[in-house]
C-alpha cells in the first residue's frame, strides 16, 4: 500500500501558496487526492492556481500571516466547509535587503512576525484542532539551510537566517508538547538550500540571471520532499530534511585529486 493513501481525502492548508515553493507544494498535495487551503496575500493569483487545479480541490483565502485574525478565520472557514485541517505546511516567509546593524526594530519584527510568529500562531491552533477531533496530523515547517547552518554561508542574510534558525526550535517545542498531549502528530522541519523563487530574487537583488551564476534548487524539489515526509510509514517520524543542489556552484573550482 502507498503510505500516501492514507492522506487521501484529508485537508491540507498551505501557507505562501501564490507562488514559488508553496504553489508548488500545493499541486503536489492536489495530485495525491488531498484538498488544498491556499493562502496568500495576493488573491488573484491564488485564484489563478484554483483555475488549474480545480476549485473543488483548491480553496484559495487571501490571508495576511502576520495578522492574528486573518489565521483565525482561515482555520474557522476550513472547519467549518470542510471539516477541518489535517496537514499544515507553513510556508509563507519574508526578508529583508539589508543588515541588522542597519535595519530599523519595525522592519526587523515584521520578518519575526511572518517567519516565526505566524508558524507558531498557526502551529497552535492546528493542534489544538486535531486534539478537539481527535484525529492524525502533520506540521511540516519550511525552514532554509540559511537558519540550520548559518556558519556555511559565510555572508551576512540579516535577520532572515534569525528566523528561519528559531523554526528548528519550534519543531523540537512543539514536538514535546505534542508528546506530552498524546496526540498523534507529526512534526517536519524541512532545510532548503537555495531555490529560484522571488523571495531569493529579491533578497539577492537580482533577477533570473541567477541561474546563469549558481545552481538552485526548484520549487517541485521541495514539494517532493514534502511528500516523502508525509509518506513515511506508520510509526516513522521525519524530523528533519536538508536537501540541497546535486550540481557546483557554475564556474567554481573543482579540486583534483593527485595521482
Amino acid at each position: 500500500m502507498n503510505t500516501m493513501e492514507r492522506w487521501a481525502g484529508k485537508v491540507a492548508l498551505v501557507t505562501g501558496a501564490s507562488s514559488g515553493i508553496g504553489w508548488e507544494i500545493a499541486k503536489s498535495l492536489v495530485q495525491h487526492d488531498i484538498q488544498v487551503v491556499g493562502l496568500a496575500r495576493r488573491f488573484d493569483k491564488l485564484q489563478e492556481l484554483a483555475e488549474k487545479l480545480g476549485k473543488s480541490k483548491f480553496y484559495p483565502i487571501q490571508c495576511d500571516v502576520t495578522k492574528e485574525n486573518d489565521i483565525l478565520r482561515a482555520f474557522k472557514w476550513a472547519e467549518e466547509r470542510l471539516g477541518g485541517v489535517d496537514i499544515l505546511v507553513n510556508n509563507a516567509g519574508n526578508t529583508m535587503p539589508s543588515l541588522i546593524i542597519d535595519s530599523s526594530i519595525e522592519l526587523c519584527r515584521e520578518v519575526i512576525n511572518s517567519n516565526l510568529m505566524a508558524p507558531m500562531i498557526f502551529a497552535r491552533e492546528f493542534i489544538n484542532a486535531i486534539r478537539k477531533r481527535n484525529v492524525s496530523g502533520h506540521i511540516i515547517n519550511i525552514s532554509s539551510i540559511a537558519g540550520r547552518y548559518p556558519e556555511t554561508f559565510r555572508v551576512p542574510v540579516g535577520i532572515y537566517s534569525v528566523t528561519k534558525s528559531s523554526l528548528y526550535t519550534l519543531g523540537v517545542e512543539l514536538r514535546n508538547e505534542i508528546m506530552a498531549c498524546n496526540l498523534d502528530i507529526r512534526v517536519t522541519t524541512i532545510n532548503p538550500g537555495g531555490v529560484l523563487t522571488d523571495l531569493l530574487k529579491f533578497a539577492l537583488n537580482c533577477g533570473d540571471e541567477i541561474t546563469e551564476k549558481i545552481t538552485l534548487l526548484s520549487g517541485k524539489d521541495i514539494a517532493d520532499t514534502v511528500i516523502c515526509a508525509l509518506g513515511a510509514s506508520p510509526g516513522a517520524e521525519v524530523f528533519e530534511l536538508t536537501i540541497i543542489p546535486q550540481k557546483i556552484i557554475v564556474g567554481a573550482p573543482v579540486p583534483q585529486l593527485e595521482n
